[in-house]
């Protein structure tokens, strides 16, 4: 939350009564995103009273994903419920996540049907936002910018968020493996406070959309990206070249007077250059894999294993 202090104890009071109904043990984490009005202290006070919920205060405004990043680090749960606090989305919704989880999906995503914002300001981005996140990435949905999903906690846990990439989420969940679903959820209008989103966002969702392809498809090969563009302008270099052969031999065009000839210079140098650049992201992708440990694969289980210790030296 950011700011929201006119939310802060009715969005307690619902999401406390939508869990105690589940009958599972569970936490409320608060993340306070820099918040200048005294929303940290309500949090605290309600600390106090139920050890269920915990704090997490930043020091400045850091940002949305900044926050849920934070709460993935430091939720103990085995499923990950992220969920802002303007009260516009429904803690009721929460059991209809779990229940559709139950039939084996890792990724349950929530979907404002009947959204209730302005439609210029925010819903017409938003499904613009939906179809080009769903084309790029292939992972079909129809509302990315709900927060309200549920998740497998084992999926997040590996994932370092960035930028505003916490609305690819589910994308970084596919690459792991994850199974996705999406349900109909609730959608009130904003009652008390202020949204803190604009159309600004729309400008950093195509930039990180562009990371999160480049991950997704090229995240352990690079060099197939980079060297691929390298060749075609190492061909069309080579095409270049061969016309203004043509021109000379056939059409008498001195070479100096052809213009495609230092086109062909430029493409050739492009070509190379590419390709240099994809040799320098291998290397790269391998110093970060190996000297953090990092494994190129992620293993869903591991059967028999613990009779390695009888196996013959």
């Amino acid at each position: 939350f950011y700011n929201e202090v006119l939310n802060l104890e009715e969005f307690y009071d619902r999401t406390y009564c939508a869990l105690e109904k589940l009958g599972l043990s569970y936490e409320i984490i608060f993340i306070d995103d820099g918040s200048s009005d005294n929303g940290a202290e309500i949090i605290t006070q309600l600390s106090h009273r139920d050890p269920g919920v915990r704090l997490i205060q930043f020091y400045r405004n850091f940002g949305q994903t900044a926050a849920i990043s934070a709460g993935i680090k430091y939720a103990q749960g085995k499923v990950i419920i992220p969920l802002d606090a303007d009260n516009q989305n429904d803690p009721a919704d929460i059991v209809h996540l779990l229940d559709k989880m139950k039939e084996g999906y890792g990724v349950v995503s929530g979907w404002r049907k009947d959204r209730k914002d302005a439609f210029l300001t925010r819903t017409l981005p938003s499904q613009l936002a939906n179809f080009l996140i769903s084309k790029v990435t292939g992972v079909h949905l129809k509302d990315y910018g709900c927060t309200l999903k549920a998740y497998q906690a084992h999926y997040l846990k590996p994932i370092n968020l960035y930028g505003e990439m916490h609305r690819f989420i589910p994308a970084y969940a596919r690459l792991v493996g994850a199974e996705i679903a999406e349900v109909p959820v609730r959608h009130h209008p904003r009652t008390k406070g202020e949204s803190k989103y604009g159309l600004s966002r729309t400008f950093k969702v195509i930039l990180d959309l562009i990371t999160i392809k480049f991950l997704g498809a090229f995240a352990t090969k690079p060099l197939y990206l980079f060297g691929g563009m390298g060749f075609a302008f190492l061909f069309l270099s080579v095409l270049l070249s061969g016309w203004v052969l043509v021109d000379k031999y056939v059409y008498n065009v001195f070479a100096h007077r052809n213009p495609f000839l230092l086109i062909s210079v430029f493409l050739g140098m492009v070509g190379v250059m590419m390709i240099m650049m994809g040799l320098m992201a291998e290397l790269l992708v391998r110093i970060y894999h190996e000297s953090q440990g990092k494994e190129t694969y992620h293993i869903r289980q591991m059967i028999n294993f613990d009779r390695s210790s009888q196996l013959a030296t």
